[in-house]
């Protein structure tokens, strides 16, 4: 630890560090013009750094050089149990390497603390209609994860270092927002900020605390876990100015759809954002909690809102104790990070963003920052006529309408404003549709409490929004079968089916299989288009129904008051509620149960956990970069819903067909994402999105849609799988070309481990989400980016060629792709090797993050 610039903090005993004096040491009168961001990572490198490295970093810091290395050393790592638990299960299978190369298994920990919930394997089988919705949910969830939770078990007495919240508790990021982020964290009598990595995608939402979380795939969570720093290339840092303010009846879920829209447009994939300005200091920490949430929506790493009053007020609300409420204001004051200290902060980029413009939006059909005002559905062909036809479901059905997901139920006004519509609703005779699959799944008990506090608990179960879970469910694509009357009417009648959800996804494929499209929409909108019950609905105009005196009933007619909304929350959410459920939750209980091995005792017929095979075979071997053949052509914007999905298994799929071959039952096949664990079942999901296009399957001038490839030389279209089984029954090296924003969405680590155990070596794109191009160095996947101006296009790539990779592969090196078309013409493409620090050099020519950390680790047991 640096103590050359250690200071006490007034009014504690506590020690802190004195990063002005350490920045303006180097650059006199620097540390002013630093953006929050900056200070932040500043007080990072002074606590954890020898004076040599602390330098040299402070001067990049300073002076934005980008083109060196930055360590970063997250204070600790959170974990839901679909990543999480992956990254637990490499870490017993590394302990396994280790103990075959006559190492000490034991000594294999997570050295950083590492705080896991179990938030990501319930489903939605029964809807909020039931009274019994979360206790037969909970029940499914227990039966079909006995396998999983049994080594979540083993990992709780096996590592040190780690902890875990069991199942039905609540979303991690919720969680994490409303208890676990201190702000500023107190060890061994030193204070300093709180920073953290999350493995999803998500983690940013505790940023609107002030609190650096980035989200990262699983590898680096592992990388991080096991002691290393989080090396980068230093961000841009964007801020963001917030002008006026939201108009009456906009809601949170609006603006930050409109803010999604905006920034996206404003290329700001892989920023960091800062939001500043007074729009941004009139919102209430829900409403920052939104926007922060949706960082991986609009690209951004990062979307950071300073600590100020609002914060404080924030902290006192959800419960924490005086003392470190009061050590948060003090240390933010002293240090220089609270708002108004930071007036005078300059950004690389700066945008702004008028509150007054947001007016009522969803998003869709198919992605996050595709937005549409509700009063432009019917010009944008989305709303329009149907046939009411009695006793059938109508064109555009809405199938699923789900409150979820903690981009919206973290936010009480949000939240609150969905039970008022409902009690709105419920006064004038409204109800839902029949067809509509109804649900509330909250991210924190504590929005049950405030919905009960507010009266407006029975209000939703009466129209189907009954508690269902705390957990991440319908967003995540867990939204549970269909009633089977219901699915047949779909599939007899080829029905265009659709979801409304309030959550931040909405992939092709991700919320349902049967759902061809999804909108995100707020709480509210998700009530109304229960009552509704189909897309083609123009939620602002059409008529939702009649009075007793039968007069017309539209939205406006049961839409509550921005007043009424805000008084609600005032008097129904109390500290005590969060007192209330986080005490219990985050006491700490004495294990006094027998000790386990260091070892995990693999079960054989498991489908759910099983050994990884990274240390095997050719995972372990040379990297052969030459006669490389396409696995897939793809166009731009391809998410890692498309490289890996996490919704449901259907029977007719490779995994599907695994899974009952294993001798599981098809309703217990569970999703995608809870089998990640067992690589046999998991690499079966590569490319198994039914969305896909793929460019190399032309079927009458056109992309097919489907999990499809042609296998070449012969030329055969095939199903994705068959067609990876036999290229690896050849050892055939293989490459995926594709175009730009690749690897979008959650921070899914199978993305790039499908891939890598298929057998792909490098991947070709004209650009690459931060996250994925992480993933796969990781799994030791070598991306590779075309100059501007080429791409797959322009070199007329239609997949039947073979690929070589010419040049000495360092930092952002211009290697030669050399492309062999099946004629024999020989074409030379210049390319930027996306291994952009020399850390991630030494991690992908040692085969990955695994095999890089095994070799440290016997090289240091050794010496």
């Amino acid at each position: 630890m640096n103590t050359e610039f250690r200071k006490t903090l007034p009014g504690t005993r506590l020690d802190y560090f004195d990063t002005r004096a350490a920045v303006d040491a180097i650059k006199p009168g620097a540390y002013d013009t630093l953006p929050y961001t900056s200070r932040v990572l500043a007080e990072n490198l002074v606590r954890r750094c020898d004076p040599a490295t602390l330098n040299a970093s402070l001067s990049q810091l300073i002076d934005r050089k980008r083109d060196l290395d930055f360590p970063w050393f997250p204070a600790r790592v959170v974990c839901h149990d679909i990543l999480g638990q992956t990254a637990l299960v490499d870490l017993a299978g590394l302990r396994d390497a280790i103990a075959q190369q006559g190492g000490d298994p034991a000594q294999v920990n997570p050295v950083v603390p590492t705080q896991l919930i179990v938030d990501h394997s319930l489903a939605v089988e029964c809807g909020g209609y039931d009274p019994e919705a979360f206790e037969k949910n909970r029940a499914i969830e227990d039966r079909r994860n006995e396998d999983r939770f049994h080594f979540i078990e083993w990992t709780k007495k096996a590592f040190k270092n780690v902890d875990v919240i069991p199942p039905g508790n609540g979303i991690m990021h919720q969680i994490n927002l409303e208890k676990m982020s201190p702000v500023i964290q107190v060890r061994d009598g030193v204070a300093f900020p709180d920073t953290c990595v999350g493995t999803d995608s998500h983690t940013p939402h505790v940023d609107s605390l002030g609190v650096i979380a980035i989200g990262v795939g699983g590898l680096e969570a592992e990388s991080v876990m096991l002691g290393r720093a989080s090396w980068m290339r230093l961000p841009e840092i964007v801020g963001v100015e917030l002008t006026g303010k939201l108009q009456p009846g906009i809601t949170a879920t609006d603006m930050v759809l409109a803010l999604t829209e905006f920034l996206r447009k404003q290329k700001v994939v892989g920023a960091w954002l800062e939001f500043f300005g007074e729009g941004a200091a009139a919102l209430t920490l829900g409403d920052r909690a939104t926007i922060s949430n949706m960082a991986p929506e609009y690209g951004a790493t990062a979307a950071m809102f300073y600590i100020d009053q609002q914060t404080i007020d924030y902290l006192k609300l959800t419960g924490r104790e005086d003392q470190q409420v009061q050590l948060v204001e003090n240390y933010a004051r002293v240090s220089g990070l609270w708002a108004d200290s930071l007036k005078g902060a300059q950004y690389e980029r700066s945008l702004s963003f008028d509150l007054s413009s947001v007016v009522r939006n969803m998003a869709g059909p198919s992605n996050p920052h595709a937005r549409v005002a509700t009063t432009d559905l019917a010009a944008k062909g989305i709303a329009g006529q149907w046939d009411d036809v009695p006793g059938q479901m109508p064109d555009g059905a809405v199938i699923i309408a789900a409150i979820t997901s903690c981009t919206n139920t973290s936010n009480p006004r949000n939240v609150i404003a969905a039970g008022l519509m409902a009690r709105n609703a419920n006064k004038l005779g409204l109800s839902r549709k029949p067809w509509v699959k109804t649900s509330l799944a909250p991210g924190s008990k504590t929005v049950a409490l405030y919905l009960d506090e507010a009266g407006l608990t029975h209000e939703l179960e009466k129209l189907g929004f009954g508690v269902v879970a705390f957990a991440c469910t319908t967003c995540n694509g867990m939204s549970g079968a269909l009633d089977p009357a219901i699915q047949q009417e779909i599939i007899d009648r080829d029905l265009y089916a659709t979801a409304v959800l309030s959550g931040n996804r909405n992939f092709d494929g991700r919320i349902h299989p049967y759902a061809k499209q999804a909108f995100l929409a707020s709480p509210p909108l998700v009530v109304a288009y229960a009552i509704a019950g189909t897309i083609r609905f123009d939620i602002e105009k059409d008529v939702l129904g009649l009075d007793a005196s039968g007069k017309e009933i539209r939205l406006k007619d049961i839409w509550p008051s921005d007043e009424e909304i805000d008084a609600v929350v005032k008097a129904a959410v109390k500290p005590e509620q969060f007192r209330q459920v986080y005490i219990p939750m985050f006491a700490i209980h004495e294990d006094t149960g027998p000790k386990v091995e260091p070892l995990y005792d693999w079960r054989p017929q498991s489908t759910y956990i099983r050994r990884p095979p990274y240390w095997e075979g050719a995972l372990a071997g040379a990297r052969p970069l030459k006669g490389m053949r396409p696995l897939a052509v793809l166009p731009d914007n391809i998410t890692t819903d498309h490289l890996s999905p996490s919704n449901a298994i259907m029977l007719d799929s490779a995994a599907g067909e695994y899974l009952a071959k294993m001798g599981l039952p098809e309703v217990d096949f569970n999703s995608y994402a809870t089998h990640r664990g067992d690589h046999l079942t998991a690499q079966r999901a590569t490319f198994a999105n039914p969305k896909l296009f793929n460019e190399m399957v032309i079927e009458d001038g056109k992309v097919k849609q489907g999990s499809l490839t042609r296998l070449e030389p012969e030329g055969k279209v095939m199903r994705m799988w068959e067609a990876i089984e036999t290229y690896m029954e050849r050892k055939q090296p293989l490459i995926i070309i594709a175009g730009a924003d690749y690897g979008q969405g959650s921070s899914r680590d199978w993305a790039a481990k499908g891939v890598r155990l298929a057998g792909v070596e490098a991947i070709a794109a004209e650009g690459f989400e931060r996250i994925h191009r992480t993933n796969l160095v990781g799994m030791g996947v070598l991306p590779l980016e075309f100059l501007p101006g080429t791409n797959r296009k322009t070199l007329q790539i239609d997949g039947s060629e073979t690929y070589d990779v010419v040049g000495e592969r360092t930092p952002r090196a211009t290697l030669t792709l050399v492309i062999t078309r099946k004629n024999g013409e020989r074409l030379e493409v210049p390319v930027t090797c996306r291994l952009d620090t020399a850390e991630e050099v030494s991690i992908y020519e040692a085969g990955g993050v695994l095999q890089r950390f095994a070799q440290d680790f016997l090289e240091s047991a050794t010496a």
